[in-house]
């Protein structure tokens, strides 16, 4: 179907290739990421406002070729907002899109744009992110029950130095462990602090836990990626739908259900049901800002 127009609090704009399927095995179409991404509107725009995004594009289904998408293309519609940023690694300036409203979603959506990766740190303050975030990627041979061990261990020990922490699946088989952290401390100062750590999970948990990068060097061990901490670098975020069989979403859970549930449980057919029975349980994420000086010092880094 062609030629379908919407109008979405007053952002009127055309459709296109409606009952394309983008997950062949599950047969659900782009009509139906557009759907989700509309409903699911509320409750991602927080953790996407005002911060740089990146998107994975999937023109013709999950299972055929795939691109990032950072600049702005030329067809994006006035009404959606811009931050431009200079690049050093490519050496230009890139046209960032800023995802402020529900229609820019569903026209992201339009595109085949699966994947919302969010900055770490807002168009005001780039160089000082709002997270400090720990990827909690298995290897081959990893079980879950072995990925969970290391989220509660990644989250006792920033108990243990007065520290909250929030958790989500990745929506692939790995967890994300959140710190949401006052926007004063440099990347640079963030990354060293998630390396400390890192290494301190590492050492209480040899055997299943590593922070090596080269994966053929990993064997079966979750690899606890703290360099997600860098100023461009990107995470999935929070209800963002993934190239995943099932067509499933990264899921924010209570620290409590861990071990009760798998990623796969959390599709774009489940998690608004789960919203309205357990509300949003990422929100704390925005607004929880904690200082990391007093941790800091109890590990021997400066961070000023």
């Amino acid at each position: 179907m062609a030629g379908n127009t919407i109008s979405i609090e007053g952002r009127r704009f055309a459709l296109s290739n409606l009952d394309k399927v983008l997950w062949p095995r599950d047969g659900y179409t782009k009509g139906e990421l557009i759907n989700y991404y509309a409903e699911i509107a509320p409750y991602i725009i927080p953790h996407l406002q005002g911060r740089p995004m990146v998107f994975t594009r999937y023109p013709n289904g999950i299972e055929k070729q795939s691109f990032y998408q950072k600049n702005a293309p030329p067809s994006l519609p006035e009404w959606i907002n811009t931050f431009t940023y200079y690049s050093p690694d490519s050496q230009r300036d890139i046209n960032f899109i800023l995802v402020d409203e529900s229609a820019t979603l569903a026209w992201l959506a339009n595109q085949a744009c699966i994947e919302m990766h969010p900055w770490l740190s807002g168009t005001g303050s780039v160089d000082y992110p709002d997270f400090v975030v720990f990827d909690l990627d298995p290897s081959p041979g990893n079980s879950l029950a072995e990925v969970r061990t290391i989220a509660f261990l990644t989250r006792r020990i920033l108990n243990e130095l007065g520290l909250r922490s929030y958790i989500k699946t990745s929506g692939s088989q790995g967890l994300h462990v959140y710190l949401p952290v006052k926007n004063e401390y440099s990347y640079e100062k963030i990354r060293d602090f998630a390396r400390t750590v890192a290494e301190i999970i590492c050492t209480m948990q040899p055997d299943i836990a590593t922070v090596e990068r080269t994966v053929k060097k990993r064997d079966a061990k979750v690899y606890v990626d703290y360099m997600q901490n860098v100023r461009g670098k990107t995470l999935c975020s929070v209800y963002s739908v993934r190239p995943r069989p099932g067509a499933t979403v990264s899921a924010p859970l209570h620290w409590d259900e861990v071990d009760k549930v798998r990623p796969s449980d959390f599709t774009i057919k489940s998690i608004l049901p789960r919203l309205h029975e357990v509300g949003e349980l990422f929100a704390p994420v925005l607004n929880d800002r904690q200082s990391l000086d007093t941790a800091a010092s109890q590990l021997g880094l400066q961070l000023a």
